[in-house]
């Protein structure tokens, strides 16, 4: 079982950038696909992006489309979202996760359940 943690969050104005990074321990993320879900305050966990075990071909959640952008560096063992363009609405914690099992199909690729490894989230605030 993999352990991760994110971190990389702050508090920025809205138009600003962040890049956040979630760092593997105790398994290469090579055998997992790796996502980002956040959770602003009172709402529930909203899908953020996702990639495949090899890394590639990442897809995102609508609110976040042409804004941010996953990647995967096998070497360091890390996973990292860039997020640009931030507004207030992105203000949440973000998580990264990962799902060691099986591929999705569909609408499953955009659902949350499916990753079984999680962070402990790093905050992100953005301000007006």
């Amino acid at each position: 079982q993999v352990q991760l943690v994110e971190s990389g969050g702050g508090l920025v104005q809205a138009g600003a950038s962040l890049r956040l990074s979630c760092v593997g321990s105790g398994h290469t993320l090579i055998g997992y696909a790796m996502g980002w879900i956040r959770q602003a305050p009172g709402k529930a966990r909203e899908f953020v992006a996702a990639e495949r075990r090899s890394g590639a071909n990442p897809w995102y959640g609508d609110s976040v489309k042409g804004r941010f952008t996953m990647s995967k560096d096998y070497a360091k063992n890390t996973v990292y979202l860039q997020m640009n363009s931030l507004n207030v609405e992105d203000t949440a914690v973000y998580y990264c996760a990962a799902d060691p099992g099986n591929s999705c199909i569909g609408s499953g690729c955009y659902d949350v359940g499916r990753f079984k490894s999680w962070g402990q989230g790093t905050q992100v605030t953005v301000s007006s």
